[in-house]
């Protein structure tokens, strides 16, 4: 588990990895490879992009997975139609929860925005039950908002 002292130093690499590349895409493939390599105990990781009023799979880590996902539904789509993060210990327990990958047991979703809008969200699962916490939440919420600042969506 990450401190929050390591999740700024997480966030300062990732703003230094993308502030000075324009492309999106290339941006959030390198930002879901750093989070990949640092953080432990997860199976995927990724974005999913709003995209003819659904979201669809951006640049992730880990196996296939969903290609599109309805906004409402699952913890992706509930993340971002209510622009909060959706942390859930157990994704077996939230109701009309999308189970791309059989091995993921909990999840973390964060609403990504751009002038005042979502337009993104930033899943990261993970193969155990209760893997994600209080410090994992306000650090990957503060990570969320440094990069959404620098990414041109």
């Amino acid at each position: 588990m990450k401190t929050l002292k390591e999740y700024q130093l997480l966030t300062k690499q990732a703003v230094a990895l993308i502030e000075d590349e324009k492309d999106l895409i290339a941006n959030l493939a390198n930002i879901s490879a750093l989070l990949n390599m640092n953080l432990d105990n997860i199976n995927w990781v990724g974005f999913y992009l709003l995209k003819n009023d659904e979201l669809i799979l951006g640049p992730f880590q880990g196996n296939v997975a969903c290609v599109h996902i309805a906004l409402g539904k699952g913890v992706c789509g509930t993340a971002f139609s209510t622009n909060s993060i959706q942390r859930v210990a157990d994704v077996h327990q939230f109701p009309g929860h999308i189970a791309c990958d059989a091995a993921s047991q909990s999840e973390i979703v964060l609403p990504i925005n751009h002038n005042g809008k979502t337009v993104a969200v930033l899943d990261i699962d993970s193969p155990i039950t209760e893997r994600f916490n209080d410090i994992d939440e306000q650090g990957l919420s503060h990570f969320v908002s440094q990069i959404e600042t620098k990414l041109n969506f």
